[in-house]
């Protein structure tokens, strides 16, 4: 069975056969491929999608200082290859990392410019041919990559995962959320009846340290800025929120957790790393998520007293375990697809935060992803820190 399609691109007429819809024999759904043979590619054949040019956000200067760092241009949009997908962007997140990434500190030999953005979550636009077996246009997809502080990004099809919509509770499971799952499971050894402290308990992978580790059955302490934070982590399930603006973190975990702590999902760095050391139990397993509290500083790494930090350990049995998810990639798809689960089924709040409440409103635009960067280290962020991305003109359409 064939149909005729046709596209018109200015007086020049593109017949191909086949069809782009679904159709249905035997109450069995199947799709039509178009044939487009004579490319290596085919974008949105109906021509109401894509525009040809776009705005990214590029890294022209390394520096802690992304204002510095990134500027937005203008450019064509990219053409997908032949194992490509072309996204359309709904929503891109927002990272502590973002900054690191812009100072050149994952990759020294990487030199700018260089595309700036981890993760984004939109629809299918145009595609290479094999792509095409997997994905169509229209396909909700969210991705983990470079380069998606854009309005459209190529994205391998191979590293996309499919979604049921382009909702930005999606980004918050793809890192964020897959962040936390792996690491407490493959570093933190949790057991029922166990205590584990998770620092920035509020924020984007935060959030969801507390859910899975109570869901593995352990008592959660989860740090904060604010009372409404605190009465967030609490409809999380977290045991004892402690808003370190209003208690002393110090005094409250030696007055409340004398026996010390079993497990620590840390990401502030500094001081806080520091009394998490102290106040580790014996065998406690402190995993280093991140250090946010330096890297808006020249070196990234904030300021640490650790001439003692053999002897803590030793007389503890105590262990210090880094994180880093590229290192982690093999337990990427189950973690992700775990989650989706949880999420679907209603076990797993995604909290995301657009800005709505920010002084200039809510993020929308590429160029608001500036104010956002800024507002999460500014620490107002309550879940996964997203950004809007307009949709852009299609009046000056390629096809």
């Amino acid at each position: 069975m064939s149909s005729l399609l046709s596209a018109r691109s200015g007086a020049r007429t593109i017949s191909s056969v086949g069809g782009a819809l679904c159709g249905v024999r035997g109450g069995v759904a199947r799709r039509f491929i178009v044939d487009m043979s004579y490319s290596a590619h085919f974008m949105d054949f109906k021509g109401s999608s894509i525009a040809s040019s776009m705005k990214k956000l590029v890294v022209n200067k390394l520096s802690p200082n992304f204002r510095e760092a990134v500027s937005v241009q203008t450019v064509a949009v990219p053409t997908p290859g032949d194992a490509d997908l072309l996204v359309r962007n709904r929503f891109v997140g927002i990272n502590a990392s973002d900054i690191n990434y812009s100072a050149g500190r994952y990759d020294p030999s990487v030199k700018p410019p260089f595309d700036a953005g981890f993760e984004g979550v939109g629809e299918v636009v145009g595609l290479g041919l094999s792509a095409s077996s997997r994905y169509t246009v229209g396909d909700a997809v969210a991705y983990f990559g470079s380069g998606a502080f854009a309005e459209y990004t190529v994205v391998p099809a191979k590293e996309s995962v499919p979604v049921p919509a382009a909702r930005p509770e999606f980004l918050a499971l793809l890192l964020s959320g897959a962040t936390a799952h792996i690491a407490l499971k493959r570093l933190g050894d949790l057991a029922e009846g166990e205590t584990v402290l998770v620092t920035a308990a509020a924020g984007g992978t935060g959030q969801f340290a507390v859910q899975l580790a109570k869901r593995a059955g352990c008592h959660v302490v989860g740090t904060c800025s604010s009372d409404e934070k605190a009465g967030f982590l609490k409809s999380l399930g977290c045991d004892r929120p402690i808003n370190y603006r209003a208690e002393d973190l110090a005094k409250t975990l030696r007055r409340e957790y004398p026996r010390g702590l079993d497990v620590v999902y840390e990401s502030v760095g500094g001081g806080v790393f520091e009394l998490a050391l102290n106040s580790l139990a014996d065998k406690g397993r402190l995993i280093v998520i991140g250090f946010i509290s330096g890297y808006q500083t020249a070196s990234g790494i904030p300021p640490l007293r650790a001439a003692t930090l053999p002897v803590k350990l030793l007389q503890r049995s105590a262990s210090i375990r880094g994180f880093f998810l590229p290192h982690f990639l093999s337990d990427y798809k189950e973690a992700v697809g775990s989650m989706m689960q949880m999420f679907a089924e209603g076990k797993l709040v995604c909290e995301v935060d657009c800005g709505d409440l920010a002084q200039e409103g809510r993020f929308v635009g590429l160029e608001s992803i500036f104010r956002a960067v800024d507002y999460m280290y500014a620490g107002k962020n309550l879940g996964k820190v997203v950004v809007e991305v307009a949709p852009p003109s299609v009046s000056n359409s390629k096809l």
